[in-house]
């Protein structure tokens, strides 16, 4: 039984799995193995994966309907027999050739299980634009308030992350734009945050990904974060980073009436906490919203009056 599980769920793009597997290749810890879960409509992947199986361990698998993500991400984690399972995505790679050392070596000293994640770095093509290397301090804020990722997601993505094969690990289905939030926040219910003080995976942007897709469409973020607070209860709207958070939403999203945020709710009710918080938002112009410290002073007003 390996060490580690590599679980990458892909869709075309070879391109992209040949340059992460390529990343595997070179890594100097080799106690792991790769599972590839395929939503190709073609074979190309699938031939990229049978350049690389003479060099390691490479399960594939190729569904006959896509499933999507998240649901693709869940059957590659599924099919892990590893004791730690790390999740990367097809189109993110290893940015050091002995990252999934230091990955192995966090696991190995938290036999008793732990939510670890490292840093990342993006690229946009061959440019790098942004990085991030965690620390104690994010270690500090997660056990002490992980709900402060609903408003600032410091982790980044779920190819940073290491969790152990408790054989019950999946990402919530009903969800896209929140899933990692979702996911990371019901982690660390049960695990302890341990932060990797390194950028071991670089992060591929590109137009074609979920998330580049999803931005600023209400009809997409919405009906997710009300999906979230009614999993999570709206007793999180306590935290005032939090209720930062959905005051920024209703701004951010343009809505000037709780009308209008009706019409993208797709279903899901607005909570009675919500609709006392945007009805006093709408009060205000959006030229003075748009100007920060006044944003701020008017929620900061809100919430204590609101709560």
């Amino acid at each position: 039984m390996p060490f580690l599980s590599l679980c990458i769920p892909a869709y075309c793009h070879p391109e992209f799995v040949e340059r992460l597997l390529q990343s595997v290749q070179i890594q100097e810890y080799r106690d792991f193995e790769v599972i590839v879960s395929d939503d190709s409509p073609d074979t190309r992947v699938e031939e990229v994966c049978r350049i690389f199986t003479k060099n390691f361990p490479i399960r594939y698998v190729h569904n006959s309907h896509p499933l999507g993500s998240p649901a693709n991400w869940n059957l590659a984690i599924s099919m892990a027999k590893g004791e730690w399972i790390k999740l990367i995505h097809a189109d993110d790679w290893l940015a050091t050739t002995d990252a999934l050392q230091q990955f192995a070596d966090a696991a190995g000293k938290h036999p008793e299980g732990a939510f670890i994640f490292s840093g990342f770095s993006k690229y946009q093509g061959e440019t790098k634009f942004q990085a991030h290397v965690p620390g104690k301090r994010e270690e500090l804020k997660l056990k002490h308030s992980p709900l402060d990722l609903i408003a600032h997601n410091f982790i980044g993505h779920p190819s940073v992350t290491l969790i152990p094969n408790r054989k019950t690990e999946s990402y919530d289905e009903k969800v896209k734009w929140v899933v990692d939030l979702e996911y990371y926040l019901r982690q660390l219910n049960t695990l302890v945050p341990v932060a990797i003080p390194a950028a071991l995976i670089n992060i591929g942007v590109h137009p074609g990904q979920v998330t580049q897709q999803s931005i600023r469409r209400p009809e997409i973020e919405l009906p997710e974060h009300l999906y979230l607070i009614q999993k999570l209860g709206t007793a999180i709207l306590k935290n005032i980073r939090v209720y930062d958070h959905y005051w920024r939403l209703f701004r951010n999203l343009g809505f000037r009436s709780i009308e209008d945020a009706e019409k993208f709710a797709n279903g899901n009710a607005i909570p009675a906490e919500l609709k006392k918080m945007w009805t006093v938002e709408a009060r205000f112009p959006p030229w003075m919203l748009r100007l920060g410290p006044v944003s701020k002073v008017v929620m900061g007003w809100s919430y204590v009056f609101n709560r």
